[in-house]
């Protein structure tokens, strides 16, 4: 009788792992199959100074720059299609000062890639890229004529060429003998100025308009752009960005350059530190400065332009 149970026993054992086997197979089967990745991340990064009684002297002061990095990428054997949307904002609030603005951008990104061989690592490539900010900005302390606002300006670039990509050094490298680029200036005061290499005003001598300023600026020229990024050690990694343009049909040569360099520390799955460095430099974007310190902004030329941040922020992803 204990034999007859044992084997009773056995075989349903037996029995209930191959349903379980075959349930696990039938699920992995059924198990959607995609070639699209998502990316959702969003980071919050703070600095902060109090000052009590002390005697070196010193401003309280606190800042804040919110950032969200939005990414959906297809990807097969042959093509390669990659989107990506940034939103930046940061504010800073010092003692005895007014709110300032310290970051501000809209970006939004869009690659094709396509490639014959599924081992080469070129592929023929098509480039989207448009960049603009939220709200005003301003040369503080003089907040009542802004420099910049909403759409002004907005770039934009589209244009075609080749691009090397290296999943395993994480490095892409695009060159296009032809892109387009559209600066728009839609604050007819600016434009009005000339601002942002749009063509500006023309008034009479007794300071009539005649003729308003153009809102667009088109271009044509060579893109080229590079992303690299590396672990520098255990828990820090550095991107490393760079954009050269140069217009075939205005001072070629002349090569417009943006450059950011970021090292992304990793504290834990919800705290990172970050340290940053963004170059502009601009041969349409005239500096301007209030020279005779009459609260009147005169153009003085092009500079070359440098942000720096260090800052210890949470991050989430979703």
């Amino acid at each position: 009788m204990r034999l007859k149970l044992f084997f009773i026993f056995t075989i349903l054992y037996t029995l209930n792992i191959k349903a379980a086997i075959s349930k696990d197979t039938l699920d992995l089967n059924l198990a959607p199959v995609t070639n699209w990745e998502e990316t959702n991340n969003f980071r919050l990064i703070f600095t902060q100074n109090s000052f009590v009684n002390w005697s070196a002297g010193g401003n309280n002061s606190i800042s804040g720059i919110a950032k969200i990095n939005i990414k959906r990428d297809y990807k097969n054997n042959h093509k390669v299609w990659e989107n990506e949307l940034k939103a930046n904002y940061g504010l800073n609030k010092e003692a005895r000062r007014e709110l300032r603005k310290t970051e501000d951008l809209i970006e939004l990104n869009s690659t094709f890639g396509y490639r014959k061989d599924i081992t080469s690592k070129w592929y023929y490539s098509a480039k989207f890229n448009f960049k603009t900010q939220f709200t005003n900005g301003y040369i503080y302390p003089n907040t009542e004529k802004p420099i910049s606002k909403f759409f002004s300006p907005a770039y934009n670039f589209l244009g075609v060429g080749s691009e090397y990509f290296s999943k395993e050094n994480e490095l892409k490298i695009y060159l296009s003998p032809l892109t387009n680029k559209m600066t728009f200036v839609y604050s007819q005061v600016l434009t009005n100025e000339g601002a942002f290499g749009v063509a500006s005003a023309v008034y009479d001598d007794a300071g009539n308009l005649l003729t308003a300023g153009e809102n667009l600026k088109v271009e044509v020229g060579t893109f080229i752009s590079s992303e690299w990024k590396t672990a520098v050690m255990e828990n820090i990694k550095m991107s490393n960005k760079l954009i050269l343009y140069s217009d075939y049909l205005n001072k070629y040569g002349n090569v417009d350059v943006n450059w950011e360099v970021n090292f992304d520390m990793t504290i834990n799955k919800h705290v990172t530190a970050n340290v940053g460095s963004h170059f502009l430099y601009d041969d349409d974007v005239k500096h301007k400065e209030d020279i005779n310190n009459a609260g009147i902004l005169i153009p003085v030329g092009p500079k070359i332009q440098i942000k720096q941040m260090l800052g210890v922020g949470l991050f989430y992803s979703f």
